[in-house]
């Protein structure tokens, strides 16, 4: 198979020169900014990267994989290069396939990020939400994230068998701190993967496909983000807590969060905005954007997951309360 056998696709709109600027989460630019402020991080990075190499980084990533070209994987590499030409992304970053069964890839690198594709997901996503996933690790390579997801995955999987005691103690800041960016960043190249296949069933599909697995005449994609929505609504302040506590050792959000979130930012109307061509381009008028303007939108997204912890901690007090003085009156 060669590119020019690629089924032919429903046409997408070229956003030609748009920033990342105009998919950010903003949480994701004011953790990274707050991440940044951590005593000792920029020394850490300097230390990793300079003890591992860019070099290094690569072999340590991609020994045991498949460069990705027009005689390897060519329907891959074709969706490629459709997901390249409508982020219209000069570069193209060398794309690697893994044999892994679970399905997931990553955005890896220093100078030079690359990506990498397990192979569950070749067998598990249909050509829209490959799209969609590569549009995913391409934002996260557009937003610079490639350098500091490689950091914080040195320090997940290597630091823990090679550095001693203290030296992990040093480094649970930096790492949770990565980690609670990481899952910001995660909700931002969720929409650039959106914006890539332009095709928001599939997008949110994927993530179904992520969480059940890829029979689609045994799955429903309403169902699933009523499911999302039931999660986020129901329970108690004990149930947020244990909400809170599952997510804070986790790379990624979960599955069903990430599909609701990416749902309400196309009901905002942020996704038909920038497929019609109101969007940031890249150069001055990305890099002028206030950082300001993102920690105060970003405190808006912490305080409503604030507020609804608080509310049920009040909710159950109030009850508790309640059932004191009912249990009083009756003796």
């Amino acid at each position: 198979m060669t590119d020019a056998t690629l089924p032919a696709a429903r046409p997408r709109k070229i956003l030609t020169q748009i920033a990342p600027v105009s998919w950010e989460h903003p949480a994701d630019r004011a953790a990274l900014q707050t991440l940044r402020s951590v005593p000792g991080f920029d020394e850490v990075v300097k230390k990793i990267v300079g003890f591992f190499g860019e070099r290094g980084i690569r072999l340590l990533f991609q020994a045991n994989a498949v460069r990705v070209g027009p005689n390897q994987f060519p329907k891959m590499n074709a969706l490629y290069t459709d997901v390249l030409t409508t982020m219209d992304w000069p570069d193209r970053p060398e794309l690697f396939v893994s044999q892994t069964p679970f399905v997931n890839a990553g955005a890896f690198g220093v100078e030079r990020p690359f990506i990498v594709i397990n192979s569950g997901a070749l067998k598990l996503l249909d050509d829209d939400e490959m799209r969609t996933l590569l549009g995913h690790e391409l934002g996260h390579i557009m937003s610079g994230h490639a350098l500091y997801h490689t950091i914080l995955v040195i320090i997940l999987f290597v630091s823990a068998n090679m550095l001693p005691f203290l030296a992990g103690l040093f480094l649970a800041p930096i790492r949770f701190g990565l980690l609670e960016w990481f899952r910001k960043s995660e909700l931002s190249s969720d929409r650039a993967g959106l914006i890539a296949t332009q095709d928001p069933p599939a997008s949110m599909r994927m993530f179904l496909k992520m969480a059940g697995g890829g029979d689609m005449q045994q799955m429903d994609l309403n169902a699933f983000l009523a499911q999302a929505k039931e999660y986020e609504d129901t329970g108690g302040a004990v149930d947020r807590i244990f909400k809170i506590l599952n997510t804070l050792d986790q790379t990624h959000p979960f599955n069903t969060l990430r599909a609701a979130e990416l749902q309400r930012w196309v009901e905002a109307g942020a996704y038909d905005r920038i497929v019609n061509g109101e969007y940031t381009r890249r150069g001055p008028d990305a890099e002028k954007r206030p950082i300001e303007n993102d920690i105060d939108e970003a405190r808006d997204h912490y305080m409503k997951e604030a507020k609804a912890v608080v509310n049920d901690v009040v909710d159950t007090a109030k009850r508790a309360a309640q059932a004191f003085t009912d249990a009083f009156k009756k003796r």
